[in-house]
């Protein structure tokens, strides 16, 4: 884990390496002051001599002003790293999800996601910036600091190092209790982010039914849970400072004490009490800095676990050695496929499947909610592999193909259409990137989406909210389906894409497709017989198994499921699960 994070740093990794040098000159320098200001009070004011006072004076302020120059240049170059590693942190994160195939992504939620990239990688930078500045001149100073005290008074020393032991184990205390604490803070923000998500997302449908009350206390119920754990961790942190600061007071009384003894009996100087106590300030004040990194190390460490678990995973899908670029035709055929989204562990969604399929032909799948529509299609643009048998693409295992070009012949229209804030024309041209506008018109008009995109003012330069949300759900569709279109297809996958269309319209979208695409092999799910009836043939699915498999007319005499879907739409009971 540790490594992958470190390799973050990449370009910046010059700054981070100068961070803890500047640091360490700045320590250094201030260490010496305390040395010099000895030297002016023994040799300049108690000797009365003026001389010395300039010298030592001159010599103090540029060591002030190079620690100064120091300082800053630690600064900016830990500004530079912290916020670099966090950049390379986030384009990392969000590169490796691109490659994610469904069942990666079904890993993590999507609220879980953006604390990692939001959240998480904030709390980690945080974390390094203070580990470059922090961790690097504490330990310097408490030592640096140990060795000066050592080197004036050995007996005097000790008191140091015994209070450095109490506070040691006080802080390891504190620490100890407060991690486990911080691991279940951050698990809360992926709750709180989860509800905030789908309270926005969802917000039209809490508004129609009323159900702003109810969202709220979900949400009061969230923040509650964090606020309790929130407060139970820094309530552990709190005792750090009130430790902190008895520990230094103390050390101050005990060398007031046994300095003043000292320098009655001329074991000690003046000049050289006033350095102990600038440099038992210094080890006191380096203490505490460590404990503000155990700290930031602390709260961070979760994040630092979360994040590399993005980093980590490995995509389940990858391309072959040596992918096939071409696909011939849309040709497409199920050998005895067994598949279930745990590979080896879950329940298998679909038992058997085989079937075959010619290039050009029209196929319509139909069946009740959970019988492995949706799964079957995702396999044929391999958005998951099968557990057993082979899907071929063209008379190829998809899994033969290099995934891009696959995907980019295999056009799939999802149950759940997605817009992008855009215009008409931004959003069209995700089909292909450098269709002209002639092309995004005709591929419209085939999916009869012309009809309402020319009564916008715009016409093809009107603005669409992100997901679409100021077009109508119908409207949405038929632009998805133009979409794909424009990829020009050997195989279109329609996943119940026009439920949302009026019967009308989705009998114009099948004429279209049957005039100006006869060569593209076209699968339709559907929850409207009317919608797959004229269909080459018709897939009957229950339970993950094809039940029926022929024309519209020939099911309808062999097809006990069939037979009963239809007379149930023929008597208008329109939805697909509703029964008889």
């Amino acid at each position: 884990m540790i490594k992958i994070l470190l390799s973050q740093f990449k370009q910046y990794t010059r700054a981070a390496v100068l961070t803890p040098v500047f640091t360490g000159l700045e320590a250094l320098l201030e260490l010496l002051i305390p040395f010099i200001t000895a030297k002016i009070i023994d040799e300049g004011i108690e000797a009365g001599n003026l001389q010395k006072i300039y010298l030592y004076g001159g010599i103090m302020l540029i060591m002030a002003f190079l620690s100064l120059i120091s300082g800053v240049m630690a600064g900016k170059n830990a500004a530079e790293a912290s916020s670099g590693f966090a950049s390379n942190l986030r384009e990392s994160m969000y590169e490796n999800i691109q490659k994610f195939s469904f069942s990666n992504i079904d890993k993590f939620s999507t609220a879980g996601l953006v604390t990692r990239m939001t959240t998480d990688v904030t709390n980690v930078q945080n974390a390094a910036q203070m580990i470059l500045r922090i961790a690097s001149r504490a330990p310097l100073m408490l030592i640096l600091s140990m060795v000066m005290c050592f080197f004036i008074n050995a007996k005097l020393s000790m008191i140091f190092l015994v209070a450095m032991v109490i506070l040691a184990l006080a802080l390891y205390l504190i620490m100890s209790k407060t991690t486990v604490i911080f691991k279940q803070v951050f698990s809360r923000y992926d709750d709180l982010n989860g509800e905030v998500q789908e309270n926005v997302t969802a917000i039209r449908v809490v508004k129609a039914f009323v159900r702003e009350d109810f969202e709220v206390n979900k949400f009061q119920k969230a923040a509650g849970m964090l606020y309790d754990l929130s407060v139970k961790a820094e309530s552990r942190l709190a005792f750090n400072n009130p430790v902190m600061m008895l520990v230094i007071y103390g050390c101050m009384i005990a060398l007031s004490w046994f300095g003043a003894q000292f320098i009655v009996v001329g074991d000690l100087t003046t000049g050289e009490l006033t350095s102990l106590f600038s440099y038992v300030m210094s080890m006191m004040m380096s203490l505490m800095m460590l404990s503000m990194v155990f700290v930031m190390i602390t709260m961070s460490a979760a994040s630092c676990v979360r994040i590399s678990e993005v980093l980590e995973e490995k995509a389940d899908l990858v391309n072959p050695k040596q992918p096939v670029m071409e696909i011939p035709d849309g040709r497409i055929d199920f050998n005895h496929v067994e598949f279930s989204y745990k590979h080896g562990s879950g329940e298998e969604v679909l038992h058997d499947i085989d079937f075959h399929v010619d290039a050009g032909e029209t196929i319509g799948i139909i069946g009740g909610t959970g019988s492995g529509k949706s799964s079957l299609v995702n396999l044929i643009s391999r958005l998951y592999d099968v557990d057993k048998g082979q899907v071929m693409v063209g008379g190829r295992d998809v899994r033969t193909y290099d995934m891009e070009a696959l995907r980019n012949q295999v056009a799939v229209v999802l149950q759940k259409n997605v817009l992008f804030s855009g215009t008409i024309l931004d959003n069209l041209r995700w089909g292909k990137e450098d269709a002209t506008e002639e092309e995004c018109r005709e591929a419209c008009r085939q999916a009869c989406a012309d009809e309402f995109i020319d009564s916008f003012p715009d016409g093809y330069n009107t603005w669409i909210e992100q997901g679409g949300t100021n077009v109508s759900g119908g409207q949405k569709q038929r632009l998805c389906i133009a979409r794909a279109l424009l990829k020009k297809p050997k195989v279109l996958i329609l996943d119940d894409s026009t439920s949302a269309v009026d019967t009308a319209t989705d009998a114009k979208i099948r004429e279209a497709f049957r005039e100006k695409i006869p060569g593209t092999t076209k699968i339709i799910i559907a929850q409207r017989i009317s919608s797959v009836k004229d269909a080459d043939r018709i897939m009957v699915l229950e339970d993950g198994r094809i039940n029926g498999f022929d024309t519209h007319e020939n099911l309808l005499k062999t097809n006990q499921i069939y037979q009963e879907i239809y007379e149930t739409q023929q008597k208008g009971g329109g939805d697909f699960d509703q029964p008889s």
